[in-house]
């Protein structure tokens, strides 16, 4: 099968942990025994999140006198850093000519609704006096976060993938590719039909779910860490969802800030291609597959299926 296999920024940094090359270095290496046991079985294309180290590097300016990077450019860097690492592991694993990093360009229109009404939370949180600051001196948008206050940048619709023909090659020639990064480089055509960069991050999900679909994959699996998608999450009567009709989730109500868009980016996937979306722990992907653990958005049921009662949330 072919599979797009989408890492959450998760998989790079857990809750608690600090932001270090270690770390990075350390959860990567994780990740790559995961994905080596499914590229030995499967044709895998890899994409990963990036929203921690976008946010610190789009921080790193916090002085008047210094001009922030845009995001189109940061994104890139991003890309080709956690890219690296996940090459240089996979190939210690699946061998120096099995892997290949593509730095990857995503198209949004200009006329996207998300460019007006800027909502993506990116970097760390300030009190108010230091955001509005912030925002004097860089141009920045910010709004309130629970207590707090951080940046907000617009976060387009993702329309095409420049690269999708390379990355279709590389993957036919027996290459596990690691691409579109953090939803990707986010670029719109100008008039003159040439590309330029632009000052948005792309939902990394909703990249991975249209990359999936423009590449035929058989499937989409979107890796976290935590064990599936629940109904009643946080509460004592959880129920971990097992499958579900991709119709069947706007019954439900999840964060925006974590499941909402894997949940949005799988019933896209299933619905528009009748293939399988799987969400659940990037320690058990191979058992995802068997829907022995995990979420299955799939057309192949006509509503929910909830875990026995045993398997509740803790």
């Amino acid at each position: 099968m072919k599979i797009v296999v989408a890492l959450g920024s998760c998989a790079f940094l857990r809750r608690g942990e600090s932001a270090t090359v270690e770390t990075l270095r350390f959860n990567v290496r994780r990740a790559a025994r995961s994905l080596a046991a499914l590229a030995g079985e499967h044709t895998l294309v890899v994409t990963h999140g990036n929203g921690p180290q976008v946010g610190m590097l789009a921080s790193l300016a916090t002085d008047a006198h210094a001009k922030p990077y845009p995001l189109d450019v940061l994104g890139a860097e991003t890309e080709g850093m956690i890219g690296y690492l996940l090459e240089q592991e996979l190939s210690n694993k699946l061998g120096p000519d099995r892997v290949a990093t593509l730095l990857t360009r995503t198209i949004v229109r200009s006329d996207d609704p998300a460019f007006r009404e800027p909502a993506k939370f990116i970097g760390p949180v300030y009190n108010k006096e230091d955001a509005e600051r912030l925002a004097a001196a860089h141009g920045w948008k910010i709004a309130r976060n629970g207590a707090s206050w951080r940046r907000v940048v617009p976060s387009p619709e993702p329309m095409d993938i420049v690269e999708l023909a390379a990355i279709a090659h590389l993957s036919s020639a027996g290459f596990t590719v690691i691409c579109a990064g953090g939803g990707g480089i986010p670029v719109q055509r100008t008039e003159a039909d040439t590309l330029e960069g632009v000052e948005a991050v792309i939902d990394k999900e909703l990249a991975s779910a249209t990359l999936a679909r423009c590449l035929g994959a058989d499937c989409l699996m979107l890796l976290t860490d935590v064990p599936a998608v629940f109904d009643g999450w946080g509460t004592a009567n959880a129920r971990r969802i097992c499958a579900v009709h991709p119709d069947a989730p706007g019954d439900y109500r999840f964060p925006p800030e974590s499941m909402g868009p894997k949940v949005e980016a799988a019933r896209r996937f299933a619905l528009h291609t009748g293939g399988r979306a799987y969400i659940g722990s990037l320690d058990e992907a191979r058992e995802l597959l068997n829907c022995g653990t995990g979420t299955c958005v799939t057309t192949d049921v006509s509503g929910v299926s909830f875990a026995d009662a045993q398997e509740k949330a803790a």
